[in-house]
């Protein structure tokens, strides 16, 4: 079954940036430029979501196998060049740590992350050809 997901992005006068959800308005600081703004930049956002989508599949995958977690922690460091014009803008490599607190042996839990792996739509988004398509409206009206 195919699910369209929607979000809005706007700013004025070098305001923060908005996005704009089903279900929340979410902040973030556009550049380096305006350092007086607060909150997570584009990037942080990204390893957020991922973070957040493996918890959730973390947390269906683990109750489907009968598996207890007593808690999860979920660590995502990406490796970015900012610096000059890199060859390709972008994540360089992206590194994600699950420590998991669990009475399950430890093949139990690898085989519980590889299945997470394996269903993650943010993973295969980002490791697999995602087409993207860029449009271009000169003017708009936000109301």
């Amino acid at each position: 079954m195919k699910t369209q997901i929607n979000v809005l992005g706007y700013t004025g006068n070098n305001s923060q940036f908005v996005v704009k959800t089903l279900n929340a308005n979410l902040r973030m600081d556009q550049n380096e430029k305006y350092p007086e703004l607060e909150g997570p930049n584009p990037y942080e956002y990204i390893l957020a979501g991922f973070a957040g989508c493996i918890n959730a599949l973390g947390q269906e995958v683990a109750a489907e196998q009968g598996i207890a977690l007593r808690s999860l922690q979920i660590e995502i460091t990406g490796s970015l060049e900012k610096e000059g014009r890199a060859a390709r803008p972008g994540f360089r490599n992206i590194e994600i740590t699950l420590k998991p607190s669990s009475a399950a042996s430890l093949d139990v839990l690898q085989n519980w992350m590889k299945e997470v792996q394996h269903r993650s739509p943010v993973y295969d988004t980002l490791v697999n050809n995602t087409p993207v398509h860029l449009n271009l409206y000169k003017e708009y009206t936000y109301n």
